[in-house]
């Protein structure tokens, strides 16, 4: 067991958990328009030319089920390794799903992309399946799995923390890649239309500079000179 001087000692370290609490806010806000926002309910449908030109593969469904892990990893590595980044990634992912459930707050939608029937059964299709039958096809612009597979392979990016490990340029390639596969995977199956994937990427392009560009601690001492000398 661990000691209080232990105890207290892991406490102040990641005391940074606290930004978990975030959950309490999306679950109950995503679950109320899942169950507010569905198939019998009016929502504009998502639908591009290119969507129609985008092949059914439900392999892709295995690097869609690896979003989960590949969230999770991350935000657990960063947690654990830098407080800093930790608090960048989370800003970054947490402030850009606010943002798309407030999108879907105001701007229902959803697509009508799914397959009826699966031109084959298999493993793979049965996955599929589970995810049509326990995940509705509204709530989908801009994606959720886009936007959070791009900021974890932009956080790897411009960490520091992890530039220092040997391995940093294979865990850059296998994020692109992975980031890259989750992407499609979106598409492939059927679970968004092309035009999520490009308001995903849209957003986290808006959002970086205010992540990773602003200085925020420079404006906070230049605002405490001004005061100064006005005082």
């Amino acid at each position: 067991m661990l000691s209080n001087k232990k105890f207290n000692k892991f406490i102040s370290d990641y005391k940074h958990a606290w930004v978990f609490l975030y959950a309490f806010i999306y679950i109950p806000w995503f679950l109320y328009l899942e169950k507010k926002i569905t198939v019998t309910t009016n929502f504009d449908i998502i639908h591009c030319k290119l969507d129609d030109l985008i092949p059914f593969c439900e392999v892709f469904v295995i690097p869609y089920i690896l979003w989960f892990a590949y969230v999770a990893i991350f935000l657990a590595l960063f947690f654990f390794l830098s407080k800093d980044e930790f608090y960048k990634i989370t800003a970054y992912m947490f402030i850009g799903m606010t943002i798309c459930l407030f999108i879907y707050t105001i701007y229902p939608n959803g697509h009508d992309l799914r397959l009826s029937e699966f031109p084959r059964e298999n493993i793979f299709t049965h996955l599929v399946s589970l995810f049509y039958d326990n995940d509705t096809c509204t709530n989908v612009l801009p994606s959720i799995h886009s936007f959070n597979s791009l900021v974890i392979m932009i956080a790897v990016f411009k960490s520091n923390v992890l530039r220092k490990y040997r391995y940093y340029s294979t865990l850059c390639s296998f994020c692109t890649i992975t980031t890259i596969l989750i992407m499609l995977s979106t598409v492939f199956i059927k679970q968004h239309s092309i035009l999520d994937m490009v308001a995903a990427i849209v957003l986290s392009l808006v959002m970086y500079p205010f992540i990773y560009v602003i200085n925020y601690t420079k404006i906070d001492e230049d605002s405490i000179d001004i005061l100064e000398q006005e005082i």
